[in-house]
């Protein structure tokens, strides 16, 4: 990571600046959501009491990167999974470690909350992403499947 880079909480005074990235994010899966789901996720952000939480990537005081993640119970283990449900890096501010970082930083905060693993996914064609998390994780074989209601 590159000098001016700094790893931590989004703040709650940082909705516009979330809301540029997740929307960038959103944009490059192709899909939207209605206003009031931005207003519930940045709410569920910002309360201590949910079980999720978001990490911002700072270049020079300026948010460039987003990790969201959740906890939930596994009937596996004693202590909580941790999901990255989402990471994103502005494309400005790509190849300078940032992804990497905020994917150490949700593994450090899952660590400390007694959770026993970090798990994510990612589209098959999604290479860049892929390249990194092939180099910090290992794939676990399985297959997503949904059924949305």
């Amino acid at each position: 990571m590159t000098a001016g880079v700094v790893i931590g909480p989004v703040g709650a005074g940082e909705r516009a600046a979330w809301e540029a990235l997740w929307r960038a994010y959103l944009d490059f899966y192709d899909t939207s959501l209605a206003a009031d789901i931005y207003e519930a996720t940045w709410r569920r952000l910002q309360d201590p009491n949910e079980p999720m939480g978001v990490l911002g990537a700072y270049v020079d005081g300026r948010l460039c990167g987003i990790a969201h993640y959740v906890y939930h119970r596994s009937c596996w283990t004693i202590g909580d999974y941790c999901y990255l449900q989402d990471l994103f890096v502005a494309s400005h501010a790509r190849g300078r470690g940032l992804g990497r970082a905020l994917i150490e930083a949700v593994c450090r905060e899952a660590r400390a909350a007694g959770a026993s693993r970090v798990h994510w996914l990612t589209q098959e064609g999604n290479s860049p992403a892929r390249a990194l998390y092939d180099k910090v994780a290992e794939r676990s074989g399985f297959i997503q499947y949904r059924k949305l209601f």
